[in-house]
């Protein structure tokens, strides 16, 4: 026949095992989001193309853009840059954890799962220590426990109401049941923890490449109204002009020459040192490109300087894609849209070492 005792230490062992089920889910997702913060800042510090402002992200989309050679992704670049910015954070987010996952995440993850164990132990003892200090009951145990997990775990008191525990009195033996019960659930994260759950189990906002997104995203996304160059100021509402080091050839916008169908050839900073003029958009009068700033509204709140210096990236693309660009816009490169030959000589290594210049 089961005695008082022994049925008073099974209720303790139950609880005990509700409270470690109840915290289950609180453990994953603060292991889950510590490792997403530690790997975000890791990228920052060890990924080429993140380690440094949006400028340099950029620049290592426009080489990644002209290794693969893939004109579908350039137009997006061109006409949804965040999209494509927000793209390649993600593929590049998403190869780091493949590569990395088992010399890196694993081993985080698990060193994660360690300290946050210890802690919780550690705060079972204490709250036994101050429960049995303060003459208290179940109630004060459950508070100093959660209290001491609240800046890790998402876990309260009300997580267990509807769960009877009015007759746990033994507060080391309930400390014991925690301890003992812990090391299953530990090893129940540890075991479905790989690169799809990972990513599956954290809240969008919580994702390394969400982290990564938000921390190069929230800057001006303004384009150029010639040639559709992103202004490089890394406020996102600034004040003062938009401006960029470098601009495109319009004609990778579709620019043409009035009254024709030839794509326009023309590089912003060049042509505001010359004496030609161009038609904006919905007015009828030419502007001299030297005076842009008289067509008012978005050409306004642009900073070109005249500069006759270029960068051969924009050259070779529009060599390399001339057909795909013609068909795209249903235009041509012809007449005061010919390509000059000396443009056909850059190579696209040529034009990727050219990027260089580009912070």
């Amino acid at each position: 026949m089961m005695g008082p005792w022994q049925t008073g230490n099974n209720s303790v062992a139950i609880f005990g095992k509700i409270i470690c089920q109840k915290l289950k889910e609180p453990i994953e997702q603060s292991v889950y989001k510590k490792i997403a913060r530690d790997l975000a800042n890791e990228m920052i510090s060890n990924c080429e193309s993140l380690n440094g402002n949006r400028s340099n992200l950029e620049k290592h989309i426009l080489k990644t853009l002209a290794e693969e050679e893939d004109f579908d992704k350039y137009m997006i670049y061109i006409h949804n840059p965040r999209d494509h910015f927000k793209s390649f954070i993600r593929d590049e987010v998403s190869r780091y954890i493949t590569d990395k996952f088992s010399v890196r995440v694993l081993p985080k993850m698990k060193e994660n799962i360690k300290l946050l164990q210890q802690k919780i132990m550690k705060a079972a003892h204490e709250s036994t220590e101050h429960v049995q200090v303060n003459s208290g009951d179940v109630g004060l145990w459950l508070k100093s426990f959660t209290q001491q997990l609240s800046d890790e775990l998402i876990f309260s008191e009300k997580d267990l109401s509807g769960v009877k525990h009015d007759d746990v009195d033994d507060f080391n033996l309930l400390e014991d049941a925690v301890i003992k019960e812990l090391p299953a659930i530990m090893s129940e994260i540890s075991s479905r923890f790989n690169t799809k759950t990972f990513s599956l189990n954290l809240d969008n906002k919580d994702r390394p490449d969400e982290l990564l997104i938000d921390h190069f995203c929230q800057c001006c996304w303004v384009q150029c109204p010639f040639c559709k160059a992103i202004c490089t100021n890394t406020i996102e509402n600034h004040h003062g002009d938009h401006s960029v080091p470098f601009h495109h050839i319009n004609g990778i916008d579709g620019c043409f020459y009035r009254g024709t169908t030839n794509v326009s050839i023309n590089i912003c900073t060049s042509s505001v040192a010359s004496d030609q003029s161009f038609y904006p958009i919905d007015l009828d009068d030419a502007v001299l490109w030297k005076e842009y700033r008289r067509a008012g509204g978005v050409y306004a709140q642009w900073s070109i300087t005249a500069d006759l210096s270029e960068l051969p990236y924009w050259k070779w693309f529009v060599c390399r894609f001339q057909e795909d660009l013609e068909t795209y816009y249903n235009k041509t490169f012809e007449g005061n849209g010919k390509i000059p030959d000396e443009w056909r000589k850059y190579s696209k290594q040529d034009a990727i070492e050219s990027l260089d210049q580009y912070i």
